[in-house]
């Protein structure tokens, strides 16, 4: 039946892609350490480039480049052959990808990344290619039937394209040693950033946020700390040392102008909570929210490791990095 041929084709094209995968593992030898090498070492730009599918690849591992550190753009050959040729620097390094390694325009671009000096890598299946004998170094993919029902549509040999740039960026990533800090800096717009972005980036420093000092009545901390309309709406309440010892909301104050009339009055000891909770400027963010989810706080304060003031972390400081309102 048509329907059974087709689930059955279907799983041939996937046992043939993860073969091509499976394959490239005896061809990994010291030609991939002398890429490793040759990107870490780049000085200016990694650059990759391919025609047609393999382009599209190209375009792929210059994206996983970028993000995991290592400054890459695309460039396209033909556009190259045609003024973009410029933006190659003898500093850099190009990848180019083509399964054949005879594609005309790599062909064609091969003599100049070599005249102005850049170092080339070559990802191809014939090391004896154009692209092969003038590469620096070769990345070999191997013979790989296509996958295709005619065998000439780009599957088997992209795939491989794809696995054969993801070892190679994952393993200049891990050469030097790329950390999840430095990953979060690259994705600051999607939730994988802001899962690892630190409360010191997003909350009111200090000096934006400034204290009042313990044995001051309620009312000359209010006015020195600016009123109580400011935002952030919480007065953090600190001793000679710096160290936090209370908190004052706007809220607290509401609550005690209409419990406390002369509360103004008071030591701001006795109208502050204190010891409040607290967060450390270098926790997640995301610890924060939770926190500040979970006991229904618009603000928390933030100390260092001494439990010294630093600042003052406002739920809509975490609404503006792209936390999402639970409440």
């Amino acid at each position: 039946m048509p329907q059974q041929d087709d689930i059955a084709y279907g799983r041939e094209v996937l046992r043939l892609e993860a073969a091509a995968v499976a394959s490239l593992g005896p061809l990994i030898d010291r030609s991939f350490t002398l890429a490793v090498d040759l990107v870490v070492a780049c000085a200016g730009n990694v650059i990759t480039t391919g025609m047609g599918k393999s382009g599209l690849i190209a375009q792929k591992l210059s994206a996983t480049l970028a993000s995991t550190g290592t400054p890459s753009f695309h460039l396209h050959p033909a556009e190259a052959l045609h003024g973009d040729l410029g933006r190659v620097g003898k500093s850099d390094v190009v990848i180019a990808l083509s399964n054949s390694g005879q594609a005309e325009e790599i062909r064609r671009l091969v003599p100049e990344i070599k005249s102005i000096g850049a170092k080339l890598i070559g990802i191809t299946r014939d090391p004896e290619s154009s692209l092969g004998r003038h590469s620096d170094c070769v990345l070999r993919l191997g013979a790989l039937p296509e996958a295709c029902p005619i065998g000439l549509a780009p599957t088997t040999s992209t795939t491989a394209q794809l696995a054969l740039g993801d070892a190679l960026a994952m393993t200049v990533a891990k050469r030097r040693n790329f950390t999840r800090e430095e990953y979060a800096r690259f994705h600051p717009g999607g939730a994988l950033g802001r899962s690892l972005m630190r409360v010191h980036e997003v909350m009111s420093e200090r000096e934006s946020a400034p204290p009042a000092r313990c044995g001051l009545s309620t009312n000359d901390a209010l006015v020195n700390s600016g009123g109580t309309g400011r935002r952030p709406g919480a007065l953090a309440v600190v001793d000679e040392a710096g160290v936090l010892r209370g908190l004052l909301t706007d809220g607290d104050v509401r609550r005690l102008s209409l419990t406390r009339p002369g509360f103004l009055q008071e030591p701001i000891d006795k109208t502050m909570t204190a010891q409040p909770l607290t967060i450390r400027e270098n926790a997640l963010a995301a610890i924060a929210w939770n926190l500040m989810n979970e006991n229904n706080f618009d603000e928390l304060p933030v100390v260092d490791e001494n439990g010294c003031y630093r600042g003052l972390l406002d739920v809509q400081d975490l609404l503006r990095a792209g936390f999402q309102e639970t409440r």
